[in-house]
């Protein structure tokens, strides 16, 4: 089964797909959308289109394991996402996800400025290996 990662965000979304037998990333991208339904709609047409069975989306907490405003527009998309897609949505703890993928880009030489194009499939693909690896 595939599994689709969401890392929600206001102007940009990261996803990260699975291969079919739900061990590695195949594939990760980002869509920019400002509309939340919009943006759960192309979630949705993703999920569809790479036939995910699963959808985690990535849970922000702060580092004391508590919730804040973002983590209550991550629960409203997890119903909208449900609603929508008929699929279940696992939510997941993202702390420092967008930390970890802005190092691993500045590990391999990208620049600062050229981060944003990618920080949030990479993030995206950090909360899918994580589910993943939690699995096995």
């Amino acid at each position: 089964m595939r599994i689709l990662a969401v890392d929600y965000g206001d102007a940009r979304t990261g996803l990260a797909v699975s291969d079919l037998s739900g061990l590695i990333c195949a594939d990760a991208w980002t869509i920019e959308e400002w509309n939340f339904d919009r943006c759960a709609d192309r979630i949705c047409t993703a999920a569809a289109e790479r036939e995910a069975g699963l959808i985690v989306l990535g849970l922000p907490k702060n580092m004391d394991g508590t919730e804040g405003a973002r983590a209550e527009k991550s629960r409203e998309l997890k119903a909208l996402l449900e609603e929508k897609s008929g699929l279940d949505v696992v939510l997941w703890d993202e702390r420092l996800s967008t930390v970890q993928a802005h190092a691993i880009l500045h590990s391999v030489g990208k620049k600062e400025k050229k981060h944003k194009r990618n920080v949030d499939a990479v993030a995206a693909e950090l909360i899918l290996e994580s589910y993943l690896g939690s699995l096995r």
